[in-house]
């Protein structure tokens, strides 16, 4: 087994999106050639209604998918298709925007005033850039859970993981999304394929990712992590960014941890993005917005 190397723990740091909405980016608008397909990951978890109320009136997209996944209370949503609904605790939104959609984003807390989630931008390769927008909406018992012996739960997003498949199908990076959840003190190891780039977001409690400095068997309890380079500590609102190979390790502390686990395979092509549009190139980025000036956006002329 190989372990992933930590290439370094980032932490989230705070931004202001839509007509006011306060939340922390953990990557997105620099250099994301490391996070090839994703783009972008918000965590607009918050629970000060004032500031997330005013959400995200009607914008535009062009060329990427956008994926909501939410934790407590819920994103009322509409679209330029015909779409309307409400996603609340443990739905996700999948949204496939291709050669243009309008939509807009308005979150609603709970009962305490909780808006928890989290949003995240996956490129879409130059043939499906102008592809038709489609639109998937999960309800939490839709999504898989399974649970290992050791207590280690992981709900399946998107992709197949220990023999489960999530509800969200046919999207164009073949990413695989998990809700990990391991229980206080336990180690885990998590098999994510070697092409893939991958990272992970806590966002619960803490703990250690191994920093394997190449090929290594698992530590055992007995070694606990000797053979491995220091361990990088992960707490709330930590990015880990993992460099090749195939398998994942955690060590959970003593209240456990809660992480995304996200991979999937980049696409290494060029990257031309301003704002919520991203292409290939800027004069198809040049394009998109003159197109969005004349009203002709949801039907470009460009559309094949």
């Amino acid at each position: 087994m190989s372990l992933r190397p930590v290439k370094r723990v980032i932490q989230a740091k705070s931004t202001i999106e839509g007509a006011g909405v306060h939340l922390r980016r953990a990557f997105g608008f620099h250099n994301t050639g490391e996070f090839d397909p994703f783009l972008l990951l918000d965590d607009f978890r918050n629970d000060v209604p004032e500031d997330y109320l005013a959400g995200f009136p009607w914008h535009p997209h062009r060329g990427i998918e956008t994926i909501t996944y939410v934790l407590a209370g819920t994103v009322e949503h509409g679209d330029s298709m015909g779409n309307r609904g409400s996603i609340g605790a443990g739905d996700i939104q999948w949204m496939t925007a291709g050669r243009g959609i309008i939509h807009q984003e308005m979150p609603k807390g709970d009962e305490a005033g909780r808006m928890h989630g989290f949003q995240l931008w996956s490129n879409l390769p130059a043939s499906l850039k102008m592809t038709p927008p489609r639109y998937q909406e999960v309800k939490s018992p839709e999504v898989p859970e399974v649970t290992d012996d050791d207590g280690t739960r992981v709900r399946v997003v998107c992709g197949e993981f220990w023999g489960k498949r999530g509800p969200v199908d046919s999207i164009a990076s073949d990413p695989i999304y998990l809700d990990v959840s391991v229980p206080p003190g336990a180690r885990r190891s998590l098999p994510v394929e070697t092409t893939r780039h991958s990272f992970a977001y806590v966002f619960a409690g803490q703990g250690k990712f191994c920093n394997a400095s190449g090929p290594l068997a698992v530590p055992t309890e007995s070694a606990g992590w000797a053979d491995t380079a220091p361990p990088a500590d992960a707490g709330n609102r930590s990015l880990i960014l993992f460099d090749s190979g195939d398998d994942v390790m955690v060590q959970a502390g003593d209240e456990g941890i809660r992480f995304l686990l996200v991979s999937g395979k980049p696409l290494a092509e060029p990257v031309a993005w301003y704002g919520p549009i991203v292409m290939n190139t800027q004069e198809q980025l040049r394009q998109a917005f003159s197109e969005l000036e004349q009203g002709t956006f949801l039907n470009p002329r460009s559309g094949e």
